[in-house]
């Protein structure tokens, strides 16, 4: 399966998602491609500090070179990480998409432009055949701060997009352990984070297990 985790807007984590969800998934055993085509190529920074650190397993990371149907299908699994500021490649790799996956920080702008993503993949011509799955990436930790509820409320409303429950929090392991190339769960396993981002693997991968 090719997931492309995207959007429109900078700062919603998704190289730290692509990151953790690539490191799940190779602990889980199987063979996953990771796709870094963000011209800040943070994803294959983080991947160089755990190669210098010698942390298991290897995280490879491959460029636009690489976006190619032909060279992924014997892969299990395909991550690509896709920012705004390499819009062809973007666009070439949601053609070649399974399924989009969207962070989605609690905020109306990042509605705003998660709504607007989902137009410019529909744009695309794809809409019959990959699927854009939401969730809530960062939110409130503090039960009296509405703001993520309210987003939640939003991404169940807007057309085109499946919403999923599990959500990750604005925690600071998954900030620790991503600057220290590891995954949050491996830096702490029994973390509120790593709770939260089993919950959303499960979700994304029934029946797969760590």
């Amino acid at each position: 399966m090719i997931t492309v985790i995207g959007s429109l807007k900078g700062g919603s984590g998704k190289s730290t998602v692509t990151f953790n969800l690539a490191v799940w998934l190779i602990m889980a055993k199987l063979d996953v491609r990771v796709l870094d085509l963000d011209p800040q190529a943070t994803l294959r920074d983080v991947a160089e500090i755990r190669a210098e650190e010698g942390y298991m397993p290897d995280i490879p990371v491959k460029g636009k070179k690489f976006l190619d149907p032909k060279k992924l299908d014997k892969a299990d699994e395909v991550l690509i990480d896709v920012g705004t500021a390499g819009l062809e490649e973007m666009k070439q790799a949601i053609r070649i998409a399974d399924r989009i996956l969207v962070p989605v920080p609690p905020s109306q702008a990042d509605i705003w432009s998660t709504q607007r993503f989902i137009q410019f993949a529909e744009s695309l011509g794809v809409a019959e055949t990959v699927s854009i799955i939401g969730f809530i990436n960062r939110g409130d930790t503090h039960h009296a701060v509405r703001e993520t509820d309210e987003a939640a409320a939003a991404l169940v409303s807007l057309p085109g997009i499946q919403f999923v429950k599990p959500r990750l929090s604005q925690r600071t392991i998954f900030r620790r352990s991503f600057s220290e190339g590891l995954a949050v769960f491996e830096l702490n396993a029994k973390s509120k984070g790593t709770i939260e981002f089993n919950a959303l693997c499960t979700e994304l991968y029934p029946g797969q297990k760590r």
